[in-house]
């Protein structure tokens, strides 16, 4: 005996005859618990009294998985109750996933049904769209979305010839069913939102949009090729995520001295300014590096002239291009070796390319001696991790 539950999702208590006990594995001659199917969660409940574990279709029957074993045996009449926040959320859920997948048929191109799943907390729609769901698109779907909830949409069902379904070009289909779920069955259950989408579905639904109540977009990922996952909230979860998004707006609006509205312009606005002053900042230290450069002991070697000293509280990659620089705007340098300061000293040569003097050969002769690693061409190369003290290593550099 399959499920009643999609026809009559409001029944919320039965009484059926037990046709099998295996254990703690139920069989009814009828029954109106939702068996997990197609993305939706098994209903929860008690039978008999008796807490349900699971609800699952098995050789074309509706099996119900107790907590424990029953003390009711085959033959006995014996009472379901579907939990009623569960089934409600559960309604609610899935008719909400169907109202986004029907806003997405809306702004989407290519569009295509990928999945569906529903979790206690969340929803999630696969979409598979040649459209790229950015911030602005998710946005759009979540207002298209609540705008079909606040319309008041009528929400229908029915059993329809599969032949006649499969040749509709208005109707979705899940990919488990294009796969085979409904494949041989004569009929096809299309469920509808008035004006908005029709699918191929056997879950259970609300009757009209107004009950699913605000959804709230919580975000969205990539989990395969040519899928995007939407994620969303209906009840208290969404309530509170929005509450949450709502105060930091609010916090932000208030820390950037402007209103909510004006947020984003605001915080571009100090984005740049940020960015004016970044690029300042990193001039200043540039020619602060460089003026230190040039202030380095000065040193004729085999007809080079040479500028060695020691950097501290810059990186390899700023002292090396300062040493460069210095190398190409001094006419009267001809190298320059900069040693960082620290327990394991880096070293950065630059040779002007008619000094005579190697880079390269400069740091691995350093490397040889002090340890560490590096490389780099005749005109400039660097080193890192030197086991001696940085004055060890500019004293090697001016004698050997």
């Amino acid at each position: 005996m399959l499920t009643r539950a999609p026809e009559e999702p409001t029944v919320r208590e039965f009484d059926a005859a037990a046709t099998s006990v295996d254990g703690r594995d139920v069989t009814l001659d009828q029954t109106y618990f939702y068996a997990e199917s197609g993305g939706q969660p098994a209903d929860r409940g008690t039978l008999g009294g008796i807490p349900l574990d699971d609800v699952q279709k098995v050789d074309g029957n509706v099996v119900h998985t107790l907590a424990s074993a029953p003390d009711f045996d085959e033959g006995e009449t014996i009472t379901g109750v579907i939990d009623d926040d569960f089934r409600t959320y559960c309604m609610r859920a899935h008719t909400a996933s169907h109202v986004l997948y029907g806003a997405g048929r809306r702004i989407l191109s290519d569009l295509g049904y990928g999945g569906f799943d529903i979790s206690p907390e969340k929803v999630r729609v696969d979409f598979v769209t040649t459209t790229e769901i950015d911030d602005e698109v998710l946005v759009e779907l979540e207002r298209l979305v609540n705008r079909a909830v606040w319309d008041a949409r009528p929400v229908s069902w029915e059993e329809v010839p599969a032949e006649e379904a499969f040749e509709r070009d208005d109707v979705a289909f899940n990919t488990k069913t294009e796969e085979g779920v409904m494949g041989d069955s004569d009929t096809i259950r299309l469920v509808t939102v008035e004006d908005w989408d029709v699918a191929a579905c056997g879950g259970t639904h609300v009757s009209n949009t107004l009950e699913i109540g605000p959804v709230t977009v919580l975000g969205r990922s990539n989990p395969g090729e040519g899928l995007t996952r939407v994620e969303f909230a209906v009840g208290p979860t969404g309530i509170d995520r929005r509450a949450t998004v709502h105060r930091a707006a609010l916090d932000t609006a208030c820390e950037l001295e402007t209103s909510v509205d004006d947020t984003a312009e605001a915080a571009a606005s100090l984005r740049a300014e940020k960015q004016s002053i970044e690029a300042e900042r990193r001039k200043l230290e540039s020619e602060l590096l460089t003026e230190r450069i040039t202030e380095f002991e000065t040193l004729a070697k085999n007809g080079a002239q040479w500028h060695v000293g020691v950097i501290d509280g810059f990186d390899s990659n700023d002292a090396g291009e300062a040493a460069k620089d210095v190398v190409r705007d001094e006419n009267e340098t001809d190298v320059v070796a900069a040693v960082g300061a620290g327990e394991r000293p880096y070293l950065v040569v630059a040779a002007g390319s008619d000094s005579g003097v190697d880079a390269g050969d400069v740091v691995s002769r350093a490397t040889d001696e002090f340890g560490g690693g590096g490389g780099g061409g005749a005109t400039f190369a660097q080193g890192g991790g030197l086991d001696a003290d940085p004055a060890d290593v500019t004293s090697f550099l001016k004698d050997a």
